[in-house]
């Protein structure tokens, strides 16, 4: 019996049971929890579609988790505190922040996210001074910056420093990895056409 206790406890304290402890508080604060496969443990986790206003409290709930793949905030109440809540969760890979009202100093707390790859910002109020954080994202493949205050000068500052990187910025196409904001040539005006040689009277 001393051994089946000494199971049971070991169980009790692994990892895996304490994500399972962790997961109805998330959906208590309006999120909702699914796993990517059903070969894959990872975590795509949705606040957008609550029943309820969220806020930076709501969001302590993933704070401990381990294996968190995607966070959906979109239209949330989260402010740039709030991030603070997911700055440990390294093995985020999704995150969804458009029309938030997330700024410049939200992003500090996202520079720990080395295995970012994808975050939407549509609709913030980020400036060229957050961008200079994104910076350190070394796997950063893909970012929204559609509706910000962020300039042309800056996101090519940006897209040097990671070239791999394609930005959205509201334009008719997003710019392709590797390449900067390109300003639209002029257009060449039609050479005036010569007017008509008279012939001389006969």
């Amino acid at each position: 019996m001393r051994y089946v206790a000494v199971l049971v406890l070991t169980f009790l304290l692994s990892p895996a049971v304490s994500l399972m402890a962790d997961l109805p508080a998330v959906e208590q604060q309006g999120g909702r929890v699914l796993k990517l496969a059903q070969n894959d443990d990872r975590l795509d986790i949705s606040f957008h579609l609550a029943d309820r206003e969220i806020g930076d409290a709501n969001l302590q709930s993933v704070a401990d988790l381990t294996n968190v793949y995607s966070i959906n905030l979109r239209g949330s109440k989260i402010t740039n505190a709030g991030l603070a809540h997911i700055a440990k969760l390294d093995s985020l890979v999704r995150l969804h922040l458009e029309k938030t009202e997330i700024g410049d100093e939200g992003l500090v707390h996202l520079t720990g996210l080395k295995n970012l790859e994808y975050l939407n910002l549509y609709g913030t109020k980020i400036t060229d001074a957050g961008l200079d954080h994104l910076a350190s994202l070394p796997k950063l493949k893909k970012l929204y910056l559609w509706q910000t205050e962020v300039t042309e000068p800056a996101v090519k500052k940006l897209q040097q420093a990671l070239p791999e990187l394609e930005i959205v910025i509201g334009y008719d196409l997003p710019l392709p990895p590797g390449k900067a904001v390109e300003e639209k040539p002029a257009e060449e005006k039609p050479a005036a056409e010569k007017p008509a040689e008279e012939k001389p009277a006969q």
